[in-house]
């Protein structure tokens, strides 16, 4: 038995509270090698009286990577608190108790040291990691503004392009806004839309916003703070929740703050609000590039027009999260995105948490982070991240063709098992954004495909998002080219259909995506692959076909499917699925 492979930690996402009473607690063990995994538990006050140490309740092995096994179980405890461990078996019989103190053989006299046992001291509900329930129900809508709809007209920047007359550049306008947004609130009601995400909406001089200008205003190509008022009235009316994005991590050039200290320098009463070597800020511009090169201050990225908050300031502190507040106070809104959340201090994060959650106690807190985020995820910050390494998974295996299906398998599962399932079940999983290139062009214009993977994620575990226009067959490179009007001349009446009944079954069974178990079943070589959901009386299995030769499903209740015919059995062909209900 591999020693080595076996881990657990507690009061982490391998042992936590899951809900007020019940305690969700994980093992690690190498792959394939355990036969068998027994939690002894009790209550540690009545060790000596009870003996709970001679009983053990069976672990389920629930996810699996390329090089361990990773067993779970739900307890629950009658005085709140827990003492236990774990009795492990092999394939060949042998056995080891895995306690707080290290490995031991399996005997009973070891057993009984009650000093050995890892601990929940006590269920502490005020620490237990706790979500808004709507999220995991939500199927959320991205929008950029300046490329969705133009529904006023008075308001288009000077310079303003007849609508998609162009390619999307980093500099040229076409005049969507907020009214816009209001226009197609029936649009996105009809396709199953229940939240609303919309990049950066505040003061500032660029098309995408994340220069902030001023946080207090609407930018007035967008409309102003009534229309957004409305926008946020008529959202709620049909059920839909709002989140807007703050750029908390930098300022626009053209803020009063930088100007202020482009004029004063070290003098300047914002001189340390910043991160400045040396006075004056300069730089060198690289031609042709928003970047530049010898920056003495601190910036996004490497851009100039970007400098970088000081958010260990306090005055910084205090301006933020006035911000912050504000706009949940005065406009009910349900969510933040936080852009650069990974370069903006802990310490920061955690006032913000506060802050905010005082104004609106189930608010969604999301942070934009590409990358594991364990230290963001403790409960007492974000609430969950921009899952891309969670997706990047799922495009490796059926865009990119780079990964098996195991390998994505395992990927998806490492990422999951880094967090509580509490963020699982709230993580924004997404295909695209407006920092990507777009689903379809992914997929090289192969719809099918795009059909595929996109109901691949909408089954997963998490809160999906959809990016304007991926419903209406919208292509486009990375940033800037993914950032084109939407288009409601031709949209693809097809695909918006079929993404209107994805959504539709995936809120018929949300809380068997939402919560259920899951269980792979897949062929490397075919490329072929099942995964079963089940929660309560309700289980789902969806089959996927990526292979060229026929494979064939189980016939259950068809709910949902592409590239198949029935003969018996469910017959799919290549991009082919067939989502049943057992």
């Amino acid at each position: 038995m591999n020693h080595a492979a076996i881990y657990h930690r507690p009061e982490s996402e391998f042992a936590y509270l899951y809900k007020k009473d019940l305690m969700r607690i994980r093992l690690q063990t190498a792959r394939n090698e355990i036969k068998s995994v027994g939690l002894i538990s009790g209550d540690f006050y009545t060790f000596g009286a009870e003996k709970w140490y001679k009983k053990q309740q069976a672990m389920r092995k629930a996810y699996t990577t390329d090089t361990h096994d990773y067993w779970e179980i739900e307890v629950t405890a009658t005085h709140r608190r827990l003492a236990y461990a774990f009795c492990i078996t092999d394939f060949q019989g042998n056995s080891v108790f895995y306690t707080d103190q290290g490995i031991f053989e399996h005997e009973e006299y070891r057993l009984s040291h009650d000093n050995l046992y890892f601990r929940m001291p006590y269920f502490q509900e005020i620490d237990r990691f706790k979500i808004p329930d709507w999220v995991p129900q939500t199927v959320w809508y991205q929008i950029f503004p300046e490329r969705f709809y133009n529904g006023d007209l008075s308001n288009d920047p000077e310079a303003v392009l007849a609508w998609g007359s162009e390619a999307p550049t980093r500099g040229n306008f076409f005049g969507g806004d907020l009214q816009g947004v209001i226009d197609k609130l029936d649009y996105l009601e009809d396709l199953g839309i229940t939240g609303i995400y919309l990049c950066p909406i505040f003061t500032a001089p660029s098309n995408h916003k994340y220069d902030t200008v001023d946080y207090y205003e609407v930018d007035p190509h967008f409309g102003n703070k009534q229309v957004f008022r409305e926008l946020v009235e008529k959202a709620h009316e049909r059920g839909m929740r709002v989140m807007l994005d703050a750029v908390f991590n930098h300022l626009g050039a053209s803020s009063h703050q930088w100007q202020d200290v482009i004029l004063h320098g070290a003098d300047s009463s914002y001189a340390d609000w910043f991160h400045i070597d040396s006075f004056p800020p300069r730089y060198t511009p690289i031609p042709g590039s928003e970047q530049a090169e010898n920056l003495n201050y601190d910036t996004f990225s490497f851009v100039p027009n970007m400098p970088k908050l000081n958010t260990e300031n306090p005055e910084v502190q205090e301006f933020l999260l006035a911000i912050a507040t504000y706009w949940i106070r005065e406009f009910d809104i349900d969510g933040w995105r936080l852009d650069v959340a990974n370069e903006v201090d802990h310490h920061f994060w955690k006032e913000f948490r506060q802050a905010v959650l005082q104004q609106k106690e189930d608010l969604y807190i999301l942070g934009e982070i590409w990358h594991s985020s364990q230290r963001w995820l403790e409960g007492d910050e974000f609430h969950a991240v921009m899952n891309y390494a969670f997706t990047d998974s799922i495009k490796a295996f059926f865009v990119e063709e780079s990964i098996t299906i195991s390998q994505m398998i395992f990927g998806m599962n490492r990422q999951q098992l880094l967090y509580r399932d509490q963020t699982n079940e709230v993580s924004f999983n997404l295909l695209d954004s407006h920092d990507t290139p777009r689903l379809l062009t992914l997929c090289r214009g192969n719809k099918e495909l795009l059909r595929s993977a996109l109901t691949f994620m909408f089954i997963q575990k998490g809160t999906p998002c959809i990016f304007y226009g991926t419903e209406a067959g919208l292509e486009g490179e990375m940033d800037p080219g993914c950032r084109v009007c939407m288009d409601w001349e031709d949209p693809d009446q097809e695909l918006y259909t079929f993404t209107k009944q994805l959504i539709a079954l995936r809120k018929q069974f949300s809380e068997v995506f939402s919560l259920g178990t899951m269980e792979w079943h897949y062929d490397d070589d075919k490329k072929t692959f099942s995964l079963t959901r089940q929660y309560k009386e309700k289980t789902i299995v969806a089959t996927f076909n990526e292979g060229e030769k026929l494979i064939f499903a189980k016939q259950g209740r068809r709910l949902f499917g592409q590239n198949y015919h029935e003969n018996g059995n469910y017959q799919l062909n290549k991009h082919g699925f067939v989502i049943e209900e057992l």
